[in-house]
C-alpha cells in the first residue's frame, strides 16, 4: 500500500462528517470535482471503498468507519505537535485587551509599570469594546483584558478594580456650562449622544435602569465610536455627551466638562478578566500592578 498523506485524510474526514460531497467541498473552500478525485485517489491507495454513493445520499462503508477514528487521531496528533512547535518558537508575550469605554490615558501608569517589569515578555495591546474583548479572552486570542463593568463575562475570572463616575461633556458656550454641576433633569430637554446597546449591552441596560429611575428620556443621538469625533460634534454644538470621567483628559476647544449629580449611579466599573484555568505566567504581576495603579488612577 502506498503512503498516505495528511491532506487526503483531512478531505476524507470532512466528507465523513458531512456525508455530502458538495457541503464538504464548500467547507474546504474547494470545488466538488477535485474533492471527489482526491477521495478516489485515497481509496485507490487503500485498496478499499470508503463511501457508498447512491440516489439516497452518501454513507461510510465498513472500511470508512474503521478509518475515520484513526484518521481523526492522526490529524489531532499533528495539530498538537504543530501547536507545541509554534508555542516553543514564539517569543514570550502578554496579550492584553483595553476597553474603549474609558479614556486610554487611564491605563498609562499601569502599562508603563508593566513594560518596566515584564522583562523579556513582549506586551501586545488591543483596544476594543468590552464584549469583543471578552470573546477574545474566551477564544484564547487574548491572555487578559481590562473591561468596563458590568459586562457579561461568562466563565471568566474577574478582578474588580475601580469605578469611573459619568460626567457631562457639553458645548463650552452653552448656557448650562455656567453651572459647576448638572443633573439629568437639567439636560432632559437637550440632545444627548449615547452609545448603541450592541457595543456594551450589560452597561447599557444598567444605565437605562438609572435613566428610568430619574425619568430621563431626552432626544438621544447616535454616538460616534471614536471619542475624538464625538467631542468634535459636541464642540460644534450638535449635542451633549455622557462620558466616563477619565475623558476629561481629552482637552478640546469648545468642549466643557461638568460633574453629574447622578454620576456615581451611572458609574462604569473597571475589571481585569482572564481564563481561570489557563493563567498566563505574567498574570500575577498584571493583577498586582492593575490593583495598584488603576485604584490610584481612579480615585476621585
Amino acid at each position: 500500500m502506498r503512503a498516505l498523506d495528511t491532506h487526503a485524510l483531512t478531505l476524507f474526514c470532512a466528507v465523513a462528517r458531512c456525508l455530502n460531497f458538495r457541503q464538504a467541498a464548500e467547507q474546504l473552500h474547494m470545488t466538488q470535482p477535485p474533492l471527489s478525485r482526491a477521495i478516489k485517489g485515497l481509496e485507490d491507495k487503500l485498496g478499499a471503498r470508503l463511501f457508498e454513493r447512491d440516489t439516497q445520499g452518501v454513507a461510510l462503508t465498513q472500511a470508512g468507519r474503521t478509518l475515520l477514528p484513526q484518521a481523526l487521531h492522526i490529524l489531532d496528533l499533528l495539530e498538537t505537535a504543530q501547536a507545541s512547535l509554534r508555542q516553543d518558537s514564539a517569543p514570550a508575550r502578554l496579550r492584553l485587551g483595553l476597553t474603549s469605554s474609558v479614556a486610554a490615558g487611564l491605563f498609562r501608569p499601569l502599562l508603563a509599570a508593566l513594560e518596566g517589569q515584564l522583562g523579556n515578555v513582549r506586551l501586545e495591546l488591543t483596544a476594543a469594546p468590552s464584549p469583543r474583548l471578552v470573546a477574545s479572552v474566551r477564544k484564547g486570542q487574548l491572555d487578559a483584558a481590562l473591561l468596563a463593568l458590568p459586562s457579561a463575562t461568562f466563565e471568566l475570572a474577574v478582578q474588580p478594580l475601580a469605578r469611573q463616575a459619568m460626567m457631562l461633556a457639553l458645548p463650552a458656550g452653552h448656557r448650562l456650562a455656567k453651572k459647576r454641576k448638572l443633573s439629568l433633569a437639567d439636560i432632559s430637554m437637550e440632545s444627548v449622544y449615547w452609545f448603541e446597546r450592541a457595543r456594551q449591552p450589560a452597561f447599557f441596560d444598567h444605565c437605562q435602569q438609572v435613566f428610568r429611575r430619574h425619568g430621563f428620556a431626552p432626544h438621544f443621538l447616535r454616538e460616534a465610536p471614536d471619542h475624538h469625533v464625538l467631542l468634535g460634534d459636541v464642540a460644534a454644538g450638535k449635542g451633549m455627551a455622557l462620558l466616563a470621567d477619565s475623558f476629561r483628559a481629552l482637552r478640546l476647544d469648545g468642549v466643557a466638562y461638568r460633574k453629574l449629580v447622578e454620576g456615581e449611579e451611572l458609574a462604569a466599573g473597571i475589571g481585569l478578566a482572564w481564563q481561570a484555568d489557563t493563567g498566563h505566567a505574567s498574570l500575577p504581576l498584571l493583577r498586582q500592578l492593575a490593583q495598584e495603579h488603576l485604584n490610584i488612577s481612579c480615585r476621585p
